[in-house]
């Protein structure tokens, strides 16, 4: 557990928010589905754009003036998709759904995240940027080829009008994210 000083935001990081009503829809769909490992509550549910990891007061406040700064755009259209699996279908450790519509959007304000915190100096990002929505954790790995096939798309979508910049709280519960600030995104 990371122990908090007034100089350190603790973990945060950038995502878009899934509103309530889509929440409940989707578990609605996926509680029908046996889906295996440790399910993530539906009030955690979002889309990562960037995760900056423990950072100090200065870096955040640093990142949050580059965002604020940065034309987000317009508000989009997202839609989600499929189940995949990371690292593989054949040994999944995270099933995540995949985004079918605004991937693009998506990757935009990704990069302009990535940007962000490259200012506010923290290390870039190794891995490319994936649009999509984690679902569950599996340990020890687990084939979900057939899961992932005889699924179908999900078809839930939602207006994007905003990012969400969230305070991560690892506890024996699981995590719970506060949000810290909103930036909207235009009309």
């Amino acid at each position: 557990m990371v122990e908090l000083t007034e100089a350190s935001r603790g973990r945060v990081f950038a995502a878009v928010p899934l509103p309530d009503e889509v929440r409940m829809a989707l578990a609605d769909r996926l509680g029908r589905i046996e889906i295996p490992g440790k399910i993530a509550p539906p009030e955690n549910w979002h889309i990562t754009l960037r995760f900056l990891g423990t950072v100090d007061d200065v870096s955040y406040e640093r990142f949050l003036a580059a965002l604020d700064t940065a034309d987000l755009g317009m508000a989009f259209q997202i839609g989600l998709g499929n189940l995949g699996a990371f690292p593989g279908q054949s040994n999944a450790t995270v099933i995540w759904m995949d985004v079918a519509r605004g991937r693009e959007r998506l990757q935009e304000l990704a990069d302009m995240a990535e940007e962000a915190a490259q200012s506010a100096g923290l290390v870039g990002e190794e891995r490319p940027f994936r649009s999509h929505l984690t679902l569950s954790r599996v340990r020890p790995p687990q084939d979900v080829r057939r899961l992932v096939e005889t699924t179908p798309a999900m078809g839930i979508g939602w207006r994007c009008e905003s990012i969400v910049v969230y305070r991560s709280h690892l506890g024996r519960g699981g995590a719970s994210y506060e949000t810290l600030e909103t930036l909207a995104l235009f009309g």
